[in-house]
């Protein structure tokens, strides 16, 4: 086994600490990565507020992140150590069932395997994520970061980029295109980057005014005030694609009614039960949608069209000994709009967070 070093959650509530961790050694067809920058995902909140005091698997997350190898595998043929690499947030599939073979490893039959909280389909070891220093992965799964993408803004892209992505190509957005966003977040920030480069004519969808500089700064054409019902009637049947990334519990009638005949909403933020009236649908044989993640075809046209387009996400860039910091702050949505952690502190033993001068957890 290798060991490396990363931030574990402990007790009940899920505290991370920093911890020596071990991964395998490396398969034929494995790389081994040293994680420079890691994305801070809302998953991440919720895979460590939905552990129980009986719940004893180990949990390290995240599962956005660039680094750079360090070792092959005997059989790895498109990297080489020192190759910058980019992992998101699935690490296996079975390869062979229909969506696998179409591309689409995210919605992979057997079920895929996460990059933390998963199974490994070899020795069924619980996959640990990418808080840590080092990532054993398969070949397969790694992207190669293209250059001219920065690799700490570029490491939301594996998570969020994608999951905006995968809605946005699929339903063909394009020029003449009318798109809106609804949640200016972590996804919904990198739709609109998208949306605006791919040719759309993009709005955003926001409860708040405050949000309209930023907007317009990321290439948004206007804002709709969601809490204006003026402005939500004018915008009825306006937009053929509305992509909601919003996190938390609502409805989508209101969305709903602003998409144009024939169009799409596609649902990406709150993922739990949706309640929807027929009638919103009907008028105007309008679709409501969903997506997640995305498959490796999907991820590698991503990461070559922002490094094309020069898109990447807007951070803000913490030492990972500020990871309860980030954590606590996401919660309450105060980030602009995507945190991300550098890991090169876990090189240091004598740092703030090191074993030699430990720091009591948030």
């Amino acid at each position: 086994m290798r060991t490396t070093v990363g931030w574990k959650a402990d007790g009940h509530p899920a505290v991370l600490r920093r911890v020596p961790l071990e991964r395998r050694d490396l398969r034929p067809d494995d790389l081994a990565v040293r994680v420079d920058y890691c994305g801070v995902c809302h998953t991440d909140l919720h895979a460590l507020g939905a552990r129980s005091a009986e719940d004893d698997s180990p949990l390290v997350p995240g599962h956005e992140f660039t680094g750079t190898v360090t070792e092959t595998g005997p059989e790895v043929t498109r990297f080489r150590a020192g190759d910058p690499v980019a992992v998101g947030n699935i690490v296996d599939s079975c390869g062979t069932c229909p969506m696998c073979r179409a591309g689409q490893e995210n919605f992979c039959h057997t079920f895929p395997t996460l990059t933390y909280g998963g199974t490994d389909r070899q020795d069924r070891t619980t996959t640990l994520g990418g808080y840590a220093r080092e990532y054993v992965v398969r070949e397969h799964f790694a992207h190669p970061l293209p250059a001219g993408l920065d690799p700490a803004t570029a490491a939301p892209l594996l998570c969020a980029g994608i999951t905006v992505w995968e809605p946005l190509s699929s339903l063909g957005v394009g020029p003449g295109t009318r798109v809106a966003v609804a949640g200016l977040g972590g996804l919904g920030h990198l739709a609109v980057k998208l949306a605006v480069a791919l040719g759309a004519e993009t709005s955003v969808i926001s409860r708040s005014a405050d949000k309209a500089e930023d907007a317009r700064r990321l290439g948004a054409h206007d804002l709709v005030l969601s809490s204006d019902p003026e402005q939500m009637a004018a915008a009825r049947d306006r937009f053929d694609v509305l992509i909601d990334t919003i996190s938390a519990p609502h409805d989508v009638g209101p969305y709903l009614r602003l998409v144009a005949m024939d169009g799409t909403l596609s649902h990406l933020g709150h993922l739990g039960t949706l309640t929807v009236e027929a009638m919103d649908l009907l008028v105007g044989r309008k679709k409501l949608s969903s997506a997640g993640s995305g498959g490796l075809p999907a991820t590698a046209a991503m990461l070559e069209f922002c490094a094309e387009h020069g898109i990447t996400a807007d951070i803000e860039l913490l030492p990972s000994a500020q990871v309860h910091e980030a954590l606590d702050r996401l919660s309450r949505n105060d980030v602009r709009y995507r945190f991300v952690l550098d890991l090169s502190d876990l090189d240091d033993p004598d740092g703030p967070d090191g074993p030699n001068n430990p720091i009591a957890p948030a």
